[in-house]
């Protein structure tokens, strides 16, 4: 079957589920060249295989609010490919959330944890649930619901789960417990946890220190470096906070964040005092980021997005599909030499065709992005040894997996005829450790 039948194949399938579909496409045009010099993943029908999950779970949570009513939410576990290790993969909790998004997620789960280098296979849950302005009692006993259904379906060699959008280390606390309740076990699985019981030091920092990490190691690679540029980034939570972090240390100045409401633009530059602000801001009193206009007096835009302000680099870090085409070229025209993606397939695909016809250096999510879940795996391996290492050991390790990821996709875009195309390289060498894999493992 060509790659174009297995796709028409994947939206038949799955009608609907447009984020899952973008996904497969951006994999399915770049692994072409690899097909061509793997006969062998062509007749053990690979990709036929490696685009339907394993398993697709979806059940009912019923939990009671503060008010005693009964409410009912639906939760999702993709576990989609574990040819490598136990799947491993966030639980995002939004109202957006659906089986696309969730197979989307999973899907590209796979590929970025086979950039690490760590034993880990590809999966994705979550519900449509929103923790937004629900007590800690609702948010736990919705955990507690959710988490008495994936008991059954997860463990430290089978699937470990960790947060995403909606969930932090309050969510993992009460998701954790209750499984700890029901199995009677104390194990590691959960990565995320606090380190007070079980969890790595440097885990909340990874995703963001990681982008930066990357797009470091892109920008050195062209004789360039971050000090001295000004940086936008998207978003306000985790990732964003921390790729802010790691920028304000490397010297770049970082002038916007956003969240759902709309977008800060503060041209003198996020400092140390207002990043301490923004954390208090969005961590303790989960409030909004229009307070930080308030509070600084500068620009503030309802439902804005930060991409139309002058930057030398942009790093998307709020969720997927929010840098469109006319974003991009907006960054084009005002001079933007480097995106690092921070988010999951923050950019459309008519964006991401803009930065690779132009001189523009793009660092793709399933490279960028992975910094996160390789400091998860650390988690699982500090978790079976009993043992909890340094926040500067699991940094110095972070730094040299996100290194190896940079050179891992560069030498793999130049092995299939593309040198510099990182969106290839990624794809193509993740694709290639899972297929080989699989066809190791025979027809399962």
């Amino acid at each position: 079957m060509t790659l174009e039948k297995v796709y028409e194949q994947v939206v038949d399938r799955n009608p609907g589920e447009e984020e899952f579909h973008q996904a497969v496409r951006e994999v399915l045009e770049s692994i072409e060249p690899v097909m061509e010099k793997h006969p062998e993943f062509v007749s053990a029908n690979i990709v036929e295989r490696i685009v339907e999950p394993e398993r697709q779970l979806i059940f009912r949570v019923p939990w009671i609010d503060d008010g005693g009513e009964v409410r009912v939410n639906r939760g999702f576990r993709v576990q989609f490919n574990s040819a490598i290790g136990p799947y491993k993969g966030g639980i995002r909790f939004h109202p957006s959330v659906y089986l696309g998004i969730i197979k989307f997620l999973g899907f590209e789960q796979i590929f970025k944890n086979a950039l690490t280098g760590l034993a880990m296979g590809g999966g994705k849950g979550g519900s449509d649930f929103d923790p937004k302005g629900k007590s800690d009692n609702e948010v736990m006993r919705f955990c507690q619901s959710f988490m008495t259904e994936l008991t059954r379906h997860v463990g430290p060699d089978t699937d470990v789960p960790a947060g995403d959008i909606g969930v932090g280390a309050r969510e993992i606390g009460y998701l954790f417990g209750q499984y700890r309740r029901l199995t009677n076990r104390f194990e590691g699985v959960f990565t995320g946890k606090s380190p007070e019981w079980g969890g790595s030091l440097g885990r909340p920092e990874a995703t963001g220190y990681g982008l930066v990490y990357l797009t470091s190691e892109m920008l050195k690679d062209h004789g360039e470096s971050l000090k001295d540029k000004t940086v936008t980034i998207s978003g306000s939570g985790n990732v964003a906070q921390f790729a802010l972090d790691k920028c304000l240390e490397m010297g770049a100045k970082v002038v916007t964040l956003s969240d759902s409401t709309g977008c800060i633009y503060d041209p003198d530059g996020i400092d140390r005092d207002k990043f301490e602000y923004v954390k208090e801001l969005k961590n303790v009193r989960r409030g909004r980021i229009q307070e930080y206009a308030e509070e600084y007096d500068v620009e503030y835009e309802d439902r804005g997005r930060p991409w139309k302000y002058e930057c030398d680099i942009a790093l998307p870090c709020a969720t997927q599909n929010e840098l469109d085409g006319k974003d991009a070229q907006v960054l084009l025209d005002n001079g933007v030499m480097a995106v690092g993606e921070g988010a999951n397939m923050p950019s459309t695909p008519e964006a991401i065709e803009i930065f690779q016809e132009t001189d523009v250096l793009f660092a793709p999510a399933k490279a960028a992005n992975a910094g996160g879940v390789s400091v998860s795996g650390l988690e699982m391996a500090q978790n079976s040894q009993r043992l909890s290492w340094s926040f500067e050991e699991v940094d110095d390790r972070l730094q040299g997996i996100m290194k190896g990821i940079y050179k891992t996709v560069s030498k793999s875009a130049e092995r299939f005829g593309d040198e510099g195309n990182l969106v290839l390289g990624a794809n193509t060498a993740g694709f290639m450790k899972v297929a080989k894999a699989m066809l190791d493992q025979g027809v399962i």
